[in-house]
């Protein structure tokens, strides 16, 4: 038994010992296994670190290279500025230099020229004390052969000249009483001449003047403008003219052309119920009246047309009939005249069995041409039948539009009809005046005559036909030019335009400049 005990501890120690013996060896192997990593580790750092070492010398090296090229830069452009800085200086320098030389010798030069003058001067005092005695000397001579004084030389000299003055005075008196002798008798035709043509303004003062109601007399003082800017706006921009007098509330437009005296009035009243009165207002008013007034025209000449039954027209013939409405001839309204020869056309060629639509095609359209000669060159009848046969009218209709005044033969029945028409309504009592038509084609040739000048944009006859108002392009005439176109106009009217007393002649040159502000 205790044997076994003794086996066992031995058995025991022994066991101890190996498990002993066996940690130490594995204790011994790990710890190698670690000095070998950490000899590793180590050598890693160390080429680690010398890397690092190298581009941190490497990148040193290039920061330094860079700094020093641009501060070889910096101190490249410092000495070119210093350069620069002193050539400007060296030119400076010289300039002052130069310029004190150059005064150095304008001074010599003035100092020389005073000393000059200094000398001139004295001389000419000496001359003048020499030449004054010398007149003294010579007046004591001729009062000695003369047997007068001075004052007695004066004396007789003044009442000289104060007679020949006399005799020059009357001379020219009696020229002048002989110039106004010759004169006085076309002076005093013109004077009737005049009075005439005043006298005769009462047949056409409906015909030619339109009357504009104001709310306060206070708005005449807004229609004319500061320094009456307003009114030439307004003037300028509808060609009328615009008579403000003593009337109360009441403004005059007057004008021979009715289109524009009536855009000027419905443009007026437009201004007056808006309350902006302006230059940059008024324009763009009358533009707006001007197309109001273009589809006020092409409304009665399709209400025209629709009354009188004639069946389907071009519409550019409707709008020349809307027009004939402001047109007049010898007092007579264009377009009820037009409308009366269709009317009596019609029943005519129902009494002879003829087609009545037609003969009142005819009749209404045998005019048309009178809403055309105030804007195009050529009688009414030329005008007439070209613009019709252009849209495309029957023969038979122009036909009649030329031969109603008998210078081309009727080919056809319709048109004797028309010619009959015609005469009848113009011939009936009251239909027409002779002195308005007159008047009317005086200021139309007026303004025909102005407007064949070149550089004339538009020209309006104004004051009754006494003034002419004429718009010159800016871009083609100059202000001298303009002076030397007055009087061409002058001129012209002169040798061609028959009319009592005098017509002023107005050249406007306006330069306009204009931008949009957005």
């Amino acid at each position: 038994m205790m044997n076994d005990y003794v086996v066992i501890g031995l058995s025991l120690l022994a066991g101890l010992a190996i498990g002993l013996l066996l940690m130490f060896l594995v204790s011994k192997a790990g710890l190698n296994r670690d000095q070998q990593k950490a000899k590793l580790v180590l050598k890693e750092a160390e080429s680690k670190a010398d890397a690092t070492v190298k581009q941190a010398i490497l990148d040193g090296r290039t920061q330094s290279h860079e700094l020093k090229i641009q501060a070889e830069k910096e101190i490249k452009e410092r000495k070119q500025e210093v350069l620069e800085m002193e050539n400007k200086l060296l030119r400076r320098e010289d300039n002052l230099n130069f310029r004190d030389e150059t005064l150095t010798a304008k001074e010599k030069q003035i100092d020389v020229k005073s000393a000059q003058l200094t000398e001139k001067l004295s001389s000419l005092d000496k001359k003048e004390k020499e030449l004054q005695e010398k007149i003294d000397v010579q007046v004591v001579e001729l009062e000695r052969v003369a047997a007068m004084t001075t004052a007695e030389a004066k004396a007789e000299l003044f009442a000289i000249t104060e007679k020949r003055m006399e005799n020059e005075t009357m001379a020219y008196i009696k020229e002048r009483e002989e110039e106004a002798k010759a004169t006085a008798d076309e002076k005093a035709r013109n004077i009737v001449a005049l009075s005439i043509q005043r006298m005769s303004q009462d047949e056409a003062v409906d015909r030619t003047v339109s009357v504009v109601a104001l709310p306060s007399e206070e708005m005449k003082g807004r229609i004319i403008g500061r320094e009456g800017r307003n009114i030439k706006a307004i003037e300028q921009a509808t060609g009328v003219d615009l008579i403000i007098d003593d009337t109360p509330e009441t403004i005059t437009v007057s004008c021979f052309n009715p289109i524009r005296r009536e855009i000027a009035r419905l443009a007026l009243e437009t201004l007056i119920k808006d309350g902006r009165i302006q230059p940059g207002r008024i324009e763009e008013v009358v533009n707006k009246i001007k197309k109001e007034m273009d589809a006020n025209i092409m409304k009665v000449g399709e209400e025209t047309v629709f009354k009188l039954g004639i069946g389907k027209i071009d519409r550019d013939i409707i709008r020349l009939i809307g027009t004939l409405k402001y047109r007049y001839s010898y007092g007579q309204n264009a377009l009820q005249h037009s409308m009366e020869v269709a009317n009596l056309s019609g029943m005519m060629a129902a009494e002879l069995g003829l087609n009545q639509q037609l003969a009142k095609r005819a009749g209404l359209l045998h005019d048309i041409g009178k809403a055309l000669d105030f804007e195009v060159e050529g009688s009414h009848i030329e005008l007439g039948y070209k613009f019709c046969k252009k849209h495309g009218e029957r023969e038979i209709v122009l036909n009649a539009i030329q031969s109603h005044h008998g210078e081309v033969e009727p080919q056809f029945l319709i048109s004797n009809l028309v010619i009959a028409a015609d005469t009848l309504s113009a011939a009936r009592p009251g239909a027409r005046y002779e002195s308005l038509q007159n008047y009317i084609n005086r200021l139309e040739e007026l303004e025909k005559i102005t407007k064949s000048f070149d550089g004339v944009e538009s020209s309006y006859a104004i004051q009754a036909g006494r003034e002419i108002r004429v718009m010159a392009v800016p871009e083609k005439l100059d202000d001298l030019a303009c002076h030397k176109l007055a009087r061409d106009i002058r001129d012209k009217i002169e040798a061609e335009l028959t009319y009592p007393g005098q017509i002023k002649v107005t050249v406007i040159r306006e330069t306009r400049a204009n931008e949009l502000a957005k």
